[in-house]
């Protein structure tokens, strides 16, 4: 199941985020990644997280980010927890396009026993019903 922080801008999801991403990394017995576009969380989270800024990737659209974390986990099978920071800017607007991203992102953390927890700025109101069938609000 994926973990979706989500709310409007301003409401707090990348501080919620900093902290899940730290938590992860205290109980974590392998790697955890932190993805997010910029470099805000250089110096918020802990040294050990491999940060990756997902904006020097080009990452664009929801198929490009599927395939973008589909090869980290490829790459690392000692990945317990991968964290993200602004999903619709790097995967594009909210749509059929995001439940079926999120449909193979939970299928790729069954495969690899990986957590996947995202930050989505929207309202849980405007967003599609089916995601909920993938992914839990926390």
């Amino acid at each position: 199941m994926i973990s979706l922080i989500v709310g409007r801008k301003g409401t707090g999801k990348t501080k919620h985020l900093i902290e899940a991403v730290n938590a992860a990394m205290e109980e974590s017995k392998g790697n955890v990644i932190c993805i997010e576009r910029g470099s805000k969380l250089n110096y918020s989270i802990n040294s050990r997280v491999r940060l990756i800024r997902a904006d020097e990737f080009a990452i664009s659209g929801y198929d490009a980010y599927y395939g973008f974390l589909a090869g980290i986990c490829a790459g690392d099978n000692d990945i317990t927890d991968i964290l993200a920071d602004g999903t619709l800017k790097i995967g594009g607007p909210i749509g059929p396009e995001m439940v079926e991203f999120f449909e193979k992102i939970n299928r790729l953390g069954e495969t690899f026993d990986v957590k996947f927890t995202f930050t989505i700025s929207a309202d849980e109101s405007e967003l599609p019903k089916d995601l909920f069938y993938s992914c839990i609000k926390i």
